[in-house]
């Protein structure tokens, strides 16, 4: 048979055709790979020397799924639909095929990977990979049978589990459910295969009664079917509000997995392509995308970052804690150094308690944390022994001439090369560089609270950091799995000045009477993860406050805190370090504080203002035009110029949700000369909170977007 593919590497081995599979990066079913793969299983059916096929991968990937970009511009079904019908009949040929094809699953296995896999009549995997049907992450369902193969395998209750969740599961969980005929170690796992071809060769194996689509035994009788989707649906309402996916998902489950396996697939099929072309999904893809290309900025981008092994991280508070517990995690050496034993002892105690959690859900043991902690952690009240660290991150007092004074110190004890990356959430990074001989090696390295569960890592830029510096922090966020958004320094950097100017224009509307659930209720339904008052407690009313005194200091009239703010921020309730704040957590829920209640109302009544009705659409509109309006700002004066970045900046830091896009993607649906006239309508109403950044202006007059500049 033939064997000159670009992307397969074919074996013949005693009758059985190895094929490898090899599209780099991951594997990826391209348009290209998949008819290389369609032909070469052609060729293998009418050879009469082939036997039998092994289908396997190279490097960490099986299969990786399908290649989203091409999906990605497609917005028409008629389109779409006949090429996803084209793809169903490549798959079932392998299932349908004359000879036998057994899937020895190298590496992860996800979506298209496993809907190949399950087509195949004979599925092994190596110990420790992942299989899954992710798809409804990035906003899809399987398109290629996987609502209809994977329920006949694991049954239907697990394989809604996974396919509304997205989760991928263990090759050893695979096994117990179903999924997998054996797991063995990697090193053995083409030998298996062949052994698992010569079966079928013999005739102990017969492939024609190993074809997923005639498996009925884990289905449920109608009774219980209607059971487990009632729950499923249940759960969906709870979880996936504002999203598609999850719910096409179990339609395609409801209204198939029948008798007639060619009309599931056409069912399938419809409902993937209604979730391909929907805005849901775009955006969902796009965040998607971003967050791989996060921090590949031009500037860097022929810059090799330094290798960083052993890390000092200075202070070992909340965030301290948090960062260590990243640095032990993936592989870094650290060093906690604070000011004296009794604060190296809290911070000890807090590191342990961020592994409070994997311990709980058995991921990991105390004797392995207790190991961890032995092998990769020093402690040390002496800034002299971090001579020999690669990098060097600053947590603590917000307290410019006390970090000042610490950098001095380090510049003389440290190498020359060594990466300075302060955790500040607000002090100017150009500032602090300025006491440093060499201000290059300063850089902002932001991260969100709890530090080792937000995948967010803001990275600013001082007017003086070195494109070295740079590329070493953008490596190292890779490092410990965080997405990096690389901002140049100002006021609030970006996150903090996005975020005060989406919530802080509650407060000015709660002073004009409105009913503060109704704002909660609003942004909830919008897709938040909180309201502004909660998020205002967590985050705590007093922090809330000095950021937003330095943005009146720094912006003047437009960025003017509201007057009843202030009167919050004086009763001293600033939120659930303090017990109460907007809300009061005395009890089992929290209910609204009388305390500030009270002050609200005597604001009100002081100022004869009457209760004012807003819908949820005016009060969100109100909130994001504010929003979209800074961020052109920020545009304008350099703090970003990359909308992708700013959005994913607010999904990952702020749970802006996913499935809107982001700020600016949302801005750009809503239409650039649509929020230029609801500013311009706010701005009367309200006054220069409201004035248009000269760039919508000039945007919508010239029909551009964010994303089309």
């Amino acid at each position: 048979m033939k064997t000159d593919y670009q992307t397969l590497k074919v074996e013949m081995k005693e009758g059985v055709v190895v094929l490898y599979m090899n599209n780099p990066p991951v594997n990826q079913l391209s348009e290209h790979f998949v008819r290389e793969m369609a032909d070469a299983l052609i060729q293998a059916a009418g050879d009469g020397a082939v036997k039998a096929v092994v289908l396997t991968g190279t490097g960490k990937n099986f299969i990786a799924g399908a290649d989203i970009t091409q999906i990605q511009p497609i917005r028409d079904k008629n389109f779409l639909l006949p090429r996803v019908m084209e793809n169903n009949r490549f798959i079932n040929s392998i299932e349908e095929g004359p000879k036998p094809v057994i899937a020895a699953i190298n590496g992860h296995c996800l979506g298209g990977g496993l809907e190949i896999a399950m087509a195949c009549h004979y599925r092994m995997a190596a110990q420790g990979v992942q299989i899954g049907q992710p798809e409804v992450q990035i906003g899809l369902i399987p398109g290629a049978g996987g609502t209809q193969r994977l329920a006949r395998l694991v049954g239907f209750a697990d394989a809604l589990t996974m396919i509304t969740t997205g989760n991928p599961i263990s090759a050893e969980e695979g096994l117990k459910k179903g999924a997998l005929d054996e797991v063995v170690s990697p090193s053995d796992l083409v030998d298996t295969a062949l052994k698992a071809a010569r079966r079928f060769i013999s005739g102990e194996l017969n492939h024609k009664n190993r074809m997923t689509r005639n498996k009925t035994d884990k289905l449920p009788k109608p009774e219980e079917k209607s059971n487990i989707l009632a729950f499923a649906k249940g759960m969906a309402a709870k979880q996936a509000k504002g999203y598609l996916a999850p719910f096409k998902a179990i339609e395609a489950m409801e209204r198939g997995l029948t008798g007639d396996f060619e009309a599931d697939l056409k069912v399938e099929s419809e409902l993937f392509t209604e979730c391909a072309v929907s805005d849901i999904a775009k955006n969902l893809i796009a965040i998607f995308l971003n967050t791989r290309a996060a921090g590949r900025l031009p500037r860097i981008e022929k810059i090799a970052p330094q290798k960083v092994k052993t890390v000092a991280m200075l202070g070992g508070g909340v965030m301290g804690s948090g960062i260590v517990n990243l640095l032990l995690r993936y592989g870094f050496d650290a060093i906690l150094w604070d000011i004296n034993d009794g604060a190296i002892q809290k911070g000890l105690d807090s590191i342990r308690k961020t592994f409070a959690y994997p311990i709980k859900k058995g991921k990991m043991t105390p004797a392995e944390l207790d190991k961890l902690i032995q092998e990769h952690l020093k402690t040390t009240t002496s800034l002299e022994d971090l001579k020999g660290v690669d990098l060097v991150i600053e947590a603590v007092l917000e307290d410019m001439k006390i970090k000042q004074d610490i950098w001095k110190k380090l510049e003389g004890i440290c190498r020359p090369e060594v990466v300075f990356g302060t955790n500040t959430s607000a002090l100017p990074i150009t500032e602090m560089a300025s006491v440093l001989k060499d201000p290059g090696r300063m850089i902002g390295l932001h991260f969100f609270n709890p530090a080792e569960r937000m995948q967010l890592l803001e990275i600013i830029c001082g007017k003086k950091t070195s494109d070295q510096t740079l590329a070493t922090s953008v490596g190292f966020g890779r490092g410990i799995r965080k997405v990096p958004i690389v901002v140049n320094d100002g006021p609030g950097f970006y996150v903090s000045r996005q975020l005060s100017t989406l919530m802080g224009e509650s407060t000015f509307m709660l002073g004009e009477g409105v009913d503060p659930a109704k704002v909660e209720e609003a942004m909830l339904d919008f897709g938040l993860p909180m309201g502004p008052a909660t998020l205002s407690d967590l985050t705590g009313i007093d922090i809330g406050y000095h950021v937003g005194k330095n943005f009146e200091k720094s912006f003047g009239e437009r960025m003017k805190m509201s007057p009843l703010y202030e009167r919050v921020f004086q009763t001293g309730c600033y939120g659930r370090k303090t017990g109460a704040g907007w809300f009061d957590y005395s009890g089992e829920k929290p209910v609204p504080n009388p305390k500030v209640v009270t002050v609200v109302q005597q604001y009100l009544k002081e100022k004869g203002v009457q209760p004012k009705e807003m819908t949820a659409k005016e009060i969100v509109d109100r909130m994001l035009a504010r929003a979209i309006n800074e961020a052109a700002h920020m545009i304008r004066e350099g703090i970003c110029d990359r909308p992708q970045d700013m959005d994913l900046a607010m999904v990952y830091g702020t749970g802006f949700p996913p499935y809107r896009g982001g700020i600016l993607r949302y801005a750009d649906a809503w239409g650039i000369g649509n929020v230029y006239q609801h500013l311009l309508k706010l701005e009367r109403e309200q006054g220069v909170r409201f004035k248009p950044c000269s760039l919508i202006k000039e945007m919508a007059d010239q029909g551009k977007t964010f994303y089309k500049m």
